[in-house]
């Protein structure tokens, strides 16, 4: 994919990702439900982990700036930083519709477990001084839903992507999004 639509993509990636994750998501002190997801993992799949990465901290640092929804902690931009680079690195160049979907459900749990549940629930009980056991309780659940739902959602997004994406993003029919006899109809 050439430069220029590399940053085109990846700029109105970030927009979406801001107004997911900023405007339109329902939040509590400890919880926070939003499609910021989706901008998230396309980043990952189109552009890679550098880019995911950079998105992730742009994004989290820009909605901070445009909206605060609480104060600054840097751990949540690691956190962004952290996430765009699972997706990226587990997303990036999948050759087959079968292997996105196992790297996809891969790459969602690590980053519910690892990012979501254990880094996001640090960050909040030193925030908010509460204990970790405390915070991650009600975290749990959410985890819990969101999984499935994210899988099921970015997978079909990704089915329904194909076609537009290999006219008009790539160059040729290789890359991330190419079609192989693997493929699940």
């Amino acid at each position: 994919m050439p430069k220029v639509k590399k940053v085109v993509l990846a700029g109105l990636l970030l927009a979406i990702l801001i107004v997911f994750e900023r405007f339109i998501s329902v939040e509590t002190l400890l919880l926070r439900l939003s499609f910021a997801y989706v901008p998230c993992i396309l980043i990952g799949t189109l552009l890679g982990p550098v880019w995911g990465a950079a998105i992730g901290v742009a994004g989290d640092l820009l909605g901070m700036l445009l909206m605060p929804k609480g104060p600054f902690f840097p751990g949540f931009t690691l956190n962004a930083l952290l996430t765009g680079l699972v997706y990226g690195l587990f997303l990036y160049k999948t050759p087959s519709n079968k292997s996105y979907l196992i790297r996809l459900i891969i790459s969602i749990f690590v980053v519910h477990i690892f990012i979501h549940l254990g880094l996001t629930t640090l960050w909040l009980s030193i925030l908010y001084k509460k204990a970790f056991m405390v915070v991650i309780a009600g975290r749990i659940i959410a985890n819990i839903v969101e999984i499935p739902i994210e899988i099921g959602s970015m997978f079909a997004i990704k089915i329904f992507l194909d076609k537009p994406v290999k006219k008009y993003l790539l160059e040729d029919s290789s890359g991330p999004w190419s079609d192989t006899e693997e493929d699940i109809d």
